[in-house]
């Protein structure tokens, strides 16, 4: 296993998307807090390069950990509670891993201190017992600032014939690349800048000879302080004018910037520390960057590879496309799971959602004659489906702004589901519906809202809103346990308190069947979820 996971480069090694291995060695280890075993594994997504490379396995609350313990049936111990009641029973079952913060549980006399009191207060006292101590891992690492390539910023850097490095005059700024019909490789290793001989050789002031540095900075140059010149682009005195900055950065940076996971060091890092060297010289007024920044996850191939053409697993887009529709492609990217994971592509995937595009065109348009549906009509819709409408409108907008587009999906299958089996479709539904598949299928509602009598396009029409009493539900199901399993599922008034749901459950015929006469020591309500009763 060892020699397997050595043939692996780290990026394998801890790809979220991958299935997690290892092997039991048969040995244990000692904890030194309370001198429990632990059994010792070998997996390959613990990397030498993280700690000391033998970790402390945390299930409960570390993501990889969670999932290798799942995958070989290990125990899970939660040593932090969220302060949230459903969150901390799915904890306490081990269904859920925690990464936030929370309070101390089964961590003897540091039960309910709080994460950052647990911390400072553990590492004290195993200081004191002699088993370890505080440190500060850095991951700093050098950055290699020179390609040999036409395309990028050149170094104005001169080498001179008796070997100094001077750098140009600032007269002489800002040093531009020389305009040339080939910059294909030198083919001796140099940059394409080193064939152009008029370029490369410079004659100083003092008439000594020089040549020019040929290198050229990498594409991450540019891309670390970009932003700021966008505010200003024209400005020929300086970076940008202050008062344009302070109008478009002054809410604490870029709003957002959305960028894949492989850059993710490059922005959070280089970027970070341009933006703070050229605050330091007081070329810009704002001290942070960005915001917020998002790191969309990496798509896979079908195969779950990384897509490669030595794999032959890339998916080409614009057969998809072909195939299927842009707005089916579109809506499948953002269907395949939350936006940060790496995903596996799937054509039964797409071929699902181009299937529901079809189901939405059907519930507004005749396929035969192309005109609407007779079941659409000016007409007063239901209690139901407008307390659908507005419960999917609530939901698709609260989840755009969370970027949770997978689910904003979900909930407008589930209404077109819905409005399928309906007889008569009001317009004014059909009509809000329409406006809430616009920005995830632009090109299929343009027509519909066309079809509906509508003359501008959607894109000019504002996003509807909801009515806050109709998203209220009348009733809510909830599952009830009885030592953590269920064992029924009860309908309650939505108003319904704890006490009168805690009734209810306990005088279901399944659950009383399965307490065997036995007294309820304790029972959880988690609202609108669930009930458990401990015997």
């Amino acid at each position: 296993y060892c020699g397997q996971a050595a043939r692996k480069s780290d990026l394998d090694r801890t790809d979220l998307a991958k299935e997690k291995t290892g092997v039991f060695t048969g040995a244990y280890a000692i904890n030194p807090v309370n001198s429990e075993k632990i059994p010792i594994w070998i997996s390959d997504y613990v990397l030498i390069s993280y700690g000391t490379g033998a970790i402390m396995s945390v299930p409960a609350h570390d993501e990889r950990d969670f999932e290798f313990a799942k995958k070989f049936d290990l125990a899970v111990m939660p040593v932090v509670e969220p302060g949230d009641a459903e969150q901390a029973e799915l904890v306490r079952q081990g269904k859920l891993c925690f990464i936030g913060d929370g309070k101390a549980i089964n961590s003897g006399r540091f039960n309910g201190l709080s994460t950052a009191q647990f911390k400072e207060q553990i590492t004290n006292w195993l200081e004191e017992k002699g088993l370890g101590r505080k440190a500060i891992n850095y991951k700093l690492r050098d950055w290699l600032f020179s390609r040999q390539r036409y395309w990028g910023e050149p170094f104005p850097i001169l080498h001179t014939e008796d070997s100094r490095v001077v750098g140009l005059s600032e007269e002489d700024l800002p040093l531009e690349l020389p305009k040339v019909e080939n910059y294909k490789p030198a083919g001796t290793g140099e940059s394409p800048l080193a064939n152009i001989a008029d370029w490369v050789n410079v004659t100083l002031p003092d008439g000594s000879k020089a040549k020019r540095e040929t290198n050229t900075m990498p594409q991450w140059a540019g891309s670390c302080w970009y932003y700021l010149r966008y505010l200003d682009p024209k400005n020929g005195q300086r970076l940008c004018d202050a008062e344009k900055e302070k109008y478009w950065m002054s809410g604490g940076g870029v709003d957002l910037y959305i960028g894949g996971a492989e850059h993710a060091v490059l922005h959070l890092l280089y970027s970070r520390f341009w933006h703070k060297f050229l605050y330091d010289m007081g070329y810009c007024q704002s001290r942070e960057p960005f915001k917020k920044l998002i790191n969309q996850g990496m798509i896979l191939g079908e195969d779950g590879q990384k897509m490669s053409k030595s794999r032959g697993n890339v998916v080409n887009p614009d057969k998809v496309v072909a195939d299927y529709g842009a707005d089916s492609t579109r809506l499948y990217e953002m269907f395949m799971g939350p936006l940060e994971a790496t995903k596996p592509w799937s054509m039964q995937g797409v071929e699902g959602v181009y299937r529901f595009l079809q189901r939405a065109w059907r519930i507004v348009i005749d396929e035969d004659t192309g005109k609407l549906c007779e079941a659409v009509k000016k007409a007063q819709a239901d209690e139901t489906t407008l307390r659908l409408l507005n419960q999917t409108i609530k939901k698709v907008g609260d989840d755009i702004e969370s970027f949770s587009f997978n689910t904003a999906i979900s909930a407008m299958m589930i209404f077109v589901n819905h409005l399928s089996k309906q007889a008569v479709r009001a317009e004014s539904v059909v009509g809000k519906f329409v406006l809430i598949l616009a920005p995830f299928a632009p090109h299929i509602a343009e027509e519909l809202w066309a079809k509906l009598g509508h003359s501008d396009t959607i894109a000019y029409e504002s996003w509807p809103e909801y009515d806050k009493e109709l998203i209220k539900e009348k009733e809510i199901e909830l599952a009830v346990q009885v030592n953590g399993k269920i064992k029924d599922r009860i309908v309650v008034s939505a108003e319904a308190d704890e006490e009168q749901i805690k009734q209810k459950a306990l005088s279901s015929e399944k659950v009383i069947a399965a307490m065997a006469g036995k007294e309820a020591k304790k029972v959880i309500v988690i609202k609108s979820r669930l009930v458990n009763i401990v015997i």
